[in-house]
């Protein structure tokens, strides 16, 4: 079979087309300079804010970044002089929550987490959506990296901006703000899940209702879910409360404390639903069993009483020529009334008994 010529001068199989490198700047979403609490003026490029900071010795940096590729991560990893495994860390979503120092830079990885809306649990694929956010914080600088589309910190830092007094604690104001607005989304997600386990419950408990395990089951994995997001936080909080940290001051410390009790509280609402939906499970289990049960005795009872009627009908079917009662005039009356009494009693019996 002859060859198809290349359309490529000179032939031979075309070479794939270099990657085209995106430069960071695309995945910055915002940069600003904090000096004393109050934002400077102006837009800013993360590396002429870095210098202008270093060379006044006045302020910090927040470089806010969005699901930044390698490349991208590596450029501002070497203005800022980061480890390369937070450059790793930072690039690779799906990390659990934790809390690294690496010499005077603080790494923090935290999970965000989403109330799915929805008109029926049945209905729904998903309750919980969950993203990443992680902080960087040096001497200098703070750094937020988000993968997720509801992970957004605009609002985080439109609250910073209008209490100066906290922003001028330092780089680490930032991380204690994020902490708490994710620790109260924690606890919004767990109050909007309560009002699922209540329709659960009711539904389960509800007379004349048939049972769904499933959704049960979809609460019990969302619930597993929201513990992987927050029940790896606490080590972290503990750490970030401990007096031994010499980069946490003693006043950003009592706030940390004031989130690591929500926190606590969330992780008690979460331990709680697990157990209720556990027991949920069991009963749902228990009482399509007694459904079961009841399906069973109702059949049961029905063809104990068309027995009687069949078994009368196979005996005076059998055609057998001494059958007095045959010949008798009143016979298939009395046959019909027998017949009809006994059905009747068996109906009240199984009906007395609640079989029926």
């Amino acid at each position: 079979m002859p060859s198809i010529p290349s359309l490529r001068p000179g032939g031979g199989v075309p070479k794939p087309l270099p990657r085209i490198p995106v430069p960071p700047s695309r995945a910055v979403v915002d940069c600003a300079i904090y000096v004393d609490g109050k934002r400077q003026p102006g837009r800013i490029s993360y590396t002429d804010a870095v210098s202008r900071v270093r060379e006044s010795g006045q302020g910090f940096v927040w470089v806010g970044l969005h699901s930044p590729d390698g490349d991208q991560m590596k450029g501002v990893s070497e203005t800022f002089d980061l480890h390369e495994l937070i450059c790793e860390d930072a690039v690779h979503a799906h990390q659990r929550p934790k809390l690294e120092r690496y010499d005077d830079t603080m790494f923090l990885v935290l999970k965000t987490v989403k109330y799915v809306e929805h008109e029926r649990l049945s209905e729904a694929k998903e309750v919980v959506e969950t993203g990443e956010i992680m902080v960087m914080v040096g001497p200098d600088f703070v750094i937020t990296v988000r993968h997720g589309e509801h992970s957004e910190l605009a609002s985080v830092r439109r609250q910073l901006e209008a209490r100066p007094e906290l922003l001028s604690l330092g780089p680490i104001a930032v991380m204690h703000a994020i902490t708490d607005h994710l620790v109260d989304i924690y606890l919004e997600v767990t109050e909007a899940m309560e009002k699922d386990i209540d329709a659960a419950e009711e539904s389960i408990f509800t007379p004349r209702t048939t049972v769904a395990v499933e959704p049960i089951y979809l609460l019990k994995r969302e619930v597993m879910e929201l513990r992987r997001a927050v029940a790896p936080l606490a080590p972290a909080l503990n750490h970030l409360t401990a007096g031994d940290n010499p980069l946490i001051s003693k006043e950003i410390r009592r706030y940390f404390r004031d989130v690591q009790d929500h926190h606590t509280s969330v992780a008690e609402h979460i331990a709680g639903y697990d157990e209720v939906l556990s027991s949920l499970i069991g009963a749902a289990v228990a009482k399509s069993g007694v459904e079961q049960n009841t399906d069973m005795r109702k059949i049961s009872a029905w063809v104990a009483i068309a027995s009687v009627p069949t078994m009368i009908a196979g005996i005076y079917g059998m055609n057998f020529d001494n059958m007095p009662e045959l010949h008798w005039k009143y016979s298939y009356f009395v046959v019909l009334g027998v017949l009809a009494t006994v059905v009747v009693v068996l109906w009240r019996t199984f009906r007395r008994n609640h079989w029926l």
